[in-house]
């Protein structure tokens, strides 16, 4: 881990144990101990004791007194608020688009389109090309930095998107959705871009249902839940 003159830099770490719950490394309901991460990461436990706090502001860890602290499981509720917000702002940035279309901005999409055709491509590097590409079509209309206010408020989204593309083995489906949009953009059938996207946007939804059916401990359901500790933590 990074120091800076001997200190070590919280955000670091913050920003390391954040992207570790999105990416699912920490699962949703894993308990997390204060030392092993500590170890993990060469630091000491104030740093993590503190990045842990803020993740829990942000609704992403949950501590329990007297039993500890806990990722928390994706709440299908969160996941609807975040993609409410982010389907009304990419919507309403559709329709901000110019009626000439930046050329360097679409030849930036292009390209990112092709590279998510690659047969190799893992998962992570598609949710990197995915995150670009949506950013992309926000700069398109000249609303690119509102990506940072919508990133920042849908980490259990995320984490219902990536538990769905690991249901869904190859994100060919997303890539196809992802060109019909980018079509009708560039072919300025702005109507046809606001159904594909809208579409494109709440597949997660039906990804939430599919995956709950059989692994519904990944899942918030009572918000009065609390673990218990035996032998192993379990969820009543």
């Amino acid at each position: 881990m990074a120091q800076t003159n001997g200190r070590t830099n919280r955000r670091d770490i913050y920003l390391k144990l954040r992207q570790m719950v999105l990416t699912l490394e920490l699962a949703p309901g894993a308990a997390l101990s204060e030392n092993e991460l500590a170890a993990s990461m060469g630091v000491s436990r104030t740093p993590v004791r503190e990045s842990l706090i803020l993740l829990a502001q942000e609704g992403l860890v949950q501590v329990f007194p007297k039993i500890g602290s806990f990722v928390s499981r994706v709440d299908p509720g969160q996941v609807a608020d975040a993609q409410f917000l982010r389907e009304a702002v990419e919507l309403a940035s559709l329709d901000d688009l110019p009626a000439a279309l930046d050329p360097a901005i679409v030849g930036e999409l292009r390209a990112n389109l092709d590279r998510q055709r690659r047969a190799d491509l893992g998962l992570e590097e598609f949710f990197g090309l995915d995150e670009a590409f949506h950013q992309g079509l926000m700069r398109l209309s000249g609303h690119g930095n509102v990506w940072t206010t919508v990133a920042a408020a849908k980490g259990h989204l995320d984490r219902a998107r990536r538990l769905g593309l690991h249901e869904n083995v190859s994100p060919a489906v997303f890539v196809a959705q992802h060109r019909e949009i980018f079509d009708a953009i560039t072919g300025g059938n702005v109507p046809l871009a606001r159904t594909a996207m809208r579409t494109h946007l709440r597949a997660v939804f039906d990804d939430i249902e599919r995956i709950r059916a059989h692994s519904p401990e990944l899942f918030a359901t009572d918000a009065s839940s609390v673990p218990v500790r035996r032998n192993i933590v379990v969820w009543e």
